[in-house]
């Protein structure tokens, strides 16, 4: 075989890979919910263990494939800084809805993709062409459909801080993805600093705020640390080493998509032919842009 053709199968098939991987990160990132609502605890306990339980999740994965000598030497400072630009997405996430309206907050933090995306066609060489930036706004409008365009901009001081912090959370979500796009460390280690990391700067906010866990909370906080930790970053780490920022944006509108889904099948919400439609539009972008990769 042609070393050109082989070069080029061994690239489309990466790019498979992180378009399932993204899409699975996406999936299983919009399982906290599900664990949250389930547990009945306070976000700081839910982030805190999802992080936490997260890298000991990984570790213990690192023992069974016998590769713990890749967490022995130090990680990158860029792996570090990331570790904080994880929790602070959530922190700030958390504590936007303290102040504004949950949608409000939401819809904020999903400029992140599309910030992303921008930001790397300018500075990273990640070219954006029409297709790609027609694809990720018209998923974003899609996530807004979802909202019912409930993005309400008035208000007092308080909800102005309220849009501030989530504007904060939004620029740590982007700088989450940018920086994944340029580490170099392996992505066994990085996934598992980055966890580690975020869990240590979420744990002063959980032992201030930690009550007494129930038996079933403690297995829900388990499933937390698996699903929307340990497997949701480290597929999102793996994707963002084989996609490019608009791809993975297009993807990651994925999650408010499944969040809905979660919210139908399990606890019984009810959908409006608008959140349909919205629901549906996420899904021929992301269909779309995994063809054309």
């Amino acid at each position: 075989m042609n070393p050109a053709t082989e070069n080029n199968d061994s690239l489309r098939a990466q790019t498979t890979t992180g378009i399932i991987l993204a899409v699975a990160s996406a999936i299983l990132m919009g399982t906290i919910g599900v664990f949250s609502k389930l547990s009945g605890l306070g976000a700081e306990a839910i982030t805190f263990f999802r992080l936490f339980f997260g890298a000991l999740f990984m570790l213990v994965f690192l023992i069974g494939k016998g590769r713990l000598h890749l967490i022995i030497s130090r990680p990158s400072s860029a792996v570090i800084i990331n570790g904080f630009f994880l929790a602070g997405f959530i922190i700030f996430y958390v504590q936007a809805m303290n102040y504004t309206t949950m949608a409000n907050a939401i819809m904020i933090i999903y400029f992140a993709p599309l910030t992303a995306a921008i930001y790397a066609h300018f500075f990273m060489g990640e070219r954006l062409n029409l297709s790609s930036l027609v694809l990720i706004l018209l998923a974003l409008f899609g996530f807004a459909m979802m909202l019912e365009f409930r993005l309400d901009l008035q208000g007092d001081r308080l909800r102005a801080l309220g849009l501030g912090l989530a504007g904060i959370g939004m620029l740590c979500y982007c700088a989450f993805i940018l920086i994944n796009r340029k580490i170099s460390d392996h992505v066994f280690s990085s996934t598992f600093y980055q966890l580690l990391v975020g869990s240590l700067v979420m744990a002063p906010l959980f032992f201030h705020t930690v009550g007494p866990i129930t038996k079933q909370q403690w297995l829900l906080l388990v499933g937390a640390g698996m699903f929307p930790g340990f497997l949701a970053i480290l597929f999102a780490v793996i994707a963002l080493r084989q996609l490019q920022a608009a791809a993975f944006g297009t993807l990651a509108y994925f999650e408010p998509l499944a969040v809905v889904f979660f919210g139908w099948s399990i606890f019984g919400e009810s959908l409006t032919p608008l959140q349909l439609a919205g629901c549906g539009i996420i899904l021929v972008c992301g269909i779309l842009k995994s063809l054309n990769n």
